[in-house]
């Protein structure tokens, strides 16, 4: 069973449509008994950073998510928006972030001929192999929408890195902590097989 963190701010809907479709059971829970019981995470997030960690912070989930993450060690992916929240702190606000990963948020520079927020397909290159990233079909290429993005302090914490005006990391992990910058629900069989791998870890 994947619980997926409901604070107020994801695409939860199809993320557990997505895990349905590969047969893996998910429950979508914002109650701290529940994701206290969790034996695999999903942190998912749509908006801006500092609305998010608050929201984490008055929902009571956030010495929850500490001690499942960093003591229990379950596996917890964070996509989007949740990757961000994994690094220490972001440009786009003042609060510090959850900092289980030591990497930064920035904004993605802006660019001749190049939009942001960045939206749309992107390629991406495996840095290294790993149990998120195994049999990814084809060339993997993955949905985008962000203005943010991560930078590991340490490249043995990159996965995948993609580039949009600057090259920056795409997926990371550290130890049980995964991250993903796209949005696999959105990505088809790229972002299928990612999630079923998450799911078998």
């Amino acid at each position: 069973m994947i619980t997926i963190v409901d604070y107020g701010m994801g695409n939860l809907g199809s993320i557990q449509n997505m895990f349905k479709r590969i047969g893996l059971a998910s429950l979508v829970t914002g109650e701290p008994a529940k994701v206290a019981e969790a034996r695999k995470i999903l942190l998912p997030g749509v908006g801006a950073f500092d609305n998010a960690m608050q929201r984490i912070e008055a929902s009571g989930l956030r010495g929850i998510l500490d001690r499942k993450a960093l003591v229990e060690r379950v596996p917890v992916l964070g996509i989007c928006l949740g990757m961000q929240l994994l690094t220490r702190s972001s440009e786009e606000g003042v609060l510090p972030g959850l900092g289980w990963i030591a990497a930064a948020t920035r904004r993605l520079p802006a660019r001749e001929g190049l939009k942001v927020p960045h939206m749309g397909w992107n390629a991406v290159d495996q840095v290294r192999s790993d149990a998120l990233t195994r049999d990814l079909p084809g060339e993997p290429r993955f949905y985008f929408v962000h203005s943010y993005c991560v930078s590991v302090d340490d490249p043995a914490d990159s996965l995948l890195r993609t580039t949009y005006g600057i090259t920056f990391d795409a997926a990371i992990r550290r130890g049980n902590i995964f991250g993903a910058q796209f949005h696999p629900e959105k990505s088809h069989r790229f972002g299928m097989q990612l999630l079923a791998n998450f799911g078998r870890l």
